[in-house]
Formats: structure tokens, C-alpha cells, sequence
């Protein structure tokens, strides 16, 4: 028997998108009717040696071209259940034990085993044009930064808020991605260390960007600042530049959501906003009247028309700045975003989660429309009665 894995998935994946894995037999016992592929599937948490027994068996007959295709997204996926804003490394360790089995008289024969490497899968998506098990890496200009964020972006001078690097391990040689993050702005340098280790609950690391955030390294009146990773003094990916902006007669509304690499990206809608409240009743009409008295009277205070089931909505309503193209890509993923937080009171944490309203919106291009504004409308994700 020769079992060979001929295709894997990248070293570390995202979760929603498919992670690959294709297997072949060399010898003609593939050409049997009974033949078939078997994946033993392993995942977890914790240290990278942690594997445990396996999850879930997984069988394919050979296809036309007598491989077995094994994608094993999806059940990794379903185990990806913690929030970002809970847990900021949502992150298993995979490996898959493969081998063969097939019927010869009335008795099952089983083929030699051969166990991928030890892969990762976040909790992220890929989108449409890349390709299958495609290098992570790839997927940001601005990589081991978890973020398709524009190059350039703006700050108020009151904002809190981090991103995230990857400060992880690929491979079997460990190699450390990033180890410190350099910051250059209008009033001095800085230099922020970073760490990652062979744990996946601490596989990323968080790196403020608010002025007001809790070890931001620059002062906080600086006009502008960059951001950019590094492995030793090695330059990582593409910086981003953030300018601030002077505060403007409408409150601020600060959105922060989860992106395509399962981190949080920010927005400061600081135009015209709007909340609204509406309520949805169901009303019935009581029986009036003392009916076990000894005569049949009302009171003034008895109503034909009572309600019996009163809930409410509350909404959100926001609009952009004048804003260049290039923020279309993650307002994208904002559209898309399964958490979504308010940032309602900075200063003290104070988050309040919604969810999008607007399900279409039509993105404009600088050449057309130059500078962009846009607006959304977002549902509280805590109405204003508590109903458990």
C-alpha cells in the first residue's frame, strides 16, 4: 500500500472558508467497489501536543480521479462558538490520521495509516477570488495586523480601541511571526513587544490605536501616528497611518465589529445619528363585568381593550464622513459581521451590542463620487425591556 496526502491546507486557515485536505492510493486495490478513504479527524485547544483522541471519522469513496477530497471546515467551525470580545484568540489545533479500507471476501481490510501535520484554524472567512488553502498571509497587506483595513485612517482625540497581531507559530520550526510593533508619530517613537507562544488561546495579541487606550506609547496629543509590525528589525507587511480628526458638532458614534479575521476593526461615525423606538403590542378584549357576584356590574377602571403582549425596538442610525474608496472593503465585512458593538461610553468599557439593519447599500468609487459618504442603521441587540 502507498497512501499519500497531495494536498493541505495553509498553516494557519480561516474556519468559515474550506481547509482541504486530498489523499491518494497508489495501488490498484483503489479500482475496488468497496474502497474507500477514511480521515480521523483531531482538534483542540491549549498546547500544540495536546491532541487527544480523535473528534469525528470521516469517509469518501474515491472520485473520478480515484482520490478522496476532504474538507474539514465546517465541523472545525461548529467548535468556533466564544465571541471576540470574549476571546481574541479563537483558535484550534488540527491534524488528520488517514488511511484506507475496502471489503476482500467477507472481511474488511485496513490500509497503512499516514497523520498530517499539525495545522490552525481561526475563526475567519476568505472571500472570492482567493484561492483554496491559500497562505493567510496573503490575505492582508498589512499582515501579521488582523485587519483589510485602508492604509490611511483617522482618530478622534477621545478614542480608546486596539487591533491584533498575529503573534503565533507556523510550521513545524515555530518560527515567531512578529516579537514587537513600532509606532512613529507626530511627537516621538515607540517600540511595543509582543509575544505568541505554542498555546492557541494566546496566539494573538491586541495593540492599541486610541489615544486614551491603556498603553497606547505615544502621547496621547499626537496629531499622527503609524503602526508597523516587525520581526526583529525586520519590517512586516504594510504600516497604517492614522490622522486625527478635529471632533465635529455631532456626538461620535464609535462601531467596532468583527472582520474577516475574527479581530475588530473601528469606525467613527461622527456625522448626523439618529435612535429610534418603536413598539409592537397584541391586544385582546377581557370579559367585563362581577360574573361570580350576585349581580352583574363593571367599574369605571375596567377596560374592553387591554394589551397582553408589549415588546419594543430600539435602532440606530448613522452616516460617514466624507471618506475615500479604499474603506469599502471593511465596511463589507461590517455588512457581513456577525458581532457588532456600540461603543457607548468609552472611558468605561461600556459596549452595547448590535446588529445591522441595512442589507444593501450601493458602494461608490472616487472616480465617480470622489469623496463617499455612506449610511447604516443598526437594531439594539438589548431592547428596552429585559425579557429572559
Amino acid at each position: 500500500m502507498s497512501l499519500s496526502i497531495t494536498q493541505t491546507p495553509a498553516q494557519v486557515s480561516p474556519a468559515q472558508s474550506p481547509i482541504v485536505f486530498t489523499v491518494a492510493e497508489s495501488t490498484g486495490v483503489v479500482y475496488s467497489s468497496s474502497f474507500q478513504y477514511v480521515a480521523d479527524l483531531y482538534y483542540w485547544t491549549g498546547s500544540v501536543d495536546a491532541s487527544g483522541s480523535y473528534k469525528y471519522t470521516l469517509v469518501k469513496y474515491p472520485n473520478n480521479s480515484l482520490v478522496g477530497i476532504f474538507d474539514v471546515s465546517k465541523i472545525v467551525n461548529s467548535t468556533l462558538t466564544d465571541l471576540a470580545e470574549v476571546n481574541s484568540s479563537n483558535i484550534k489545533y488540527l491534524a488528520v490520521d488517514f488511511y484506507t479500507q475496502w471489503q476482500s471476501g467477507s472481511v474488511y481490510v485496513t490500509g497503512s495509516h499516514v497523520k498530517s501535520l499539525r495545522y490552525k484554524a481561526l475563526d475567519g472567512y476568505s472571500v472570492f477570488p482567493e484561492q483554496i488553502n491559500q497562505s493567510i498571509e496573503s490575505k492582508s497587506i498589512h499582515w501579521p495586523i488582523m485587519s483589510n483595513g485602508p492604509v490611511t485612517q483617522s482618530f478622534l482625540s477621545s478614542n480608546y480601541g486596539n487591533m491584533t497581531v498575529y503573534t503565533g507559530f507556523y510550521g513545524l520550526g515555530y518560527d515567531s511571526v512578529c516579537d514587537n510593533v513600532r509606532y512613529s508619530g507626530s511627537l516621538g517613537n515607540a517600540k511595543l513587544l509582543v509575544s505568541g507562544n505554542l498555546d492557541t488561546q494566546n496566539q494573538t495579541q491586541h495593540i492599541p490605536i486610541g489615544p486614551n487606550e491603556t498603553g497606547f506609547p505615544l502621547s496621547p496629543s499626537s496629531e499622527w501616528f503609524t503602526i508597523q509590525p516587525y520581526s526583529g528589525s525586520t519590517a512586516l507587511g504594510t504600516k497604517i497611518y492614522f490622522e486625527q480628526v478635529c471632533q465635529q458638532k455631532y456626538p461620535n458614534v464609535r462601531i467596532k465589529w468583527k472582520n474577516r479575521f475574527g479581530q475588530f476593526d473601528y469606525f467613527n461615525f461622527y456625522m448626523v445619528s439618529k435612535t429610534s423606538f418603536k413598539s409592537e403590542k397584541r391586544a385582546y378584549q377581557p370579559q367585563l363585568g362581577s360574573w361570580q357576584g350576585t349581580s352583574l356590574q363593571y367599574q369605571d377602571y375596567d377596560s374592553g381593550n387591554l394589551n397582553y403582549l408589549v415588546d419594543s425596538q430600539q435602532a440606530l442610525q448613522v452616516n460617514t464622513f466624507w471618506i475615500p474608496e479604499n474603506y469599502n472593503d471593511i465596511l463589507k465585512q461590517l455588512l457581513v459581521s456577525d458581532e457588532i458593538y456600540w461603543l457607548y461610553n468609552e472611558a468605561d468599557n461600556d459596549v452595547r451590542p448590535i446588529t445591522i439593519a441595512t442589507e444593501t447599500l450601493d458602494f461608490k468609487t472616487n472616480v465617480v463620487d470622489k469623496l463617499i459618504q455612506y449610511s447604516f442603521e443598526f437594531k439594539y441587540g438589548q431592547n428596552y425591556k429585559l425579557i429572559i
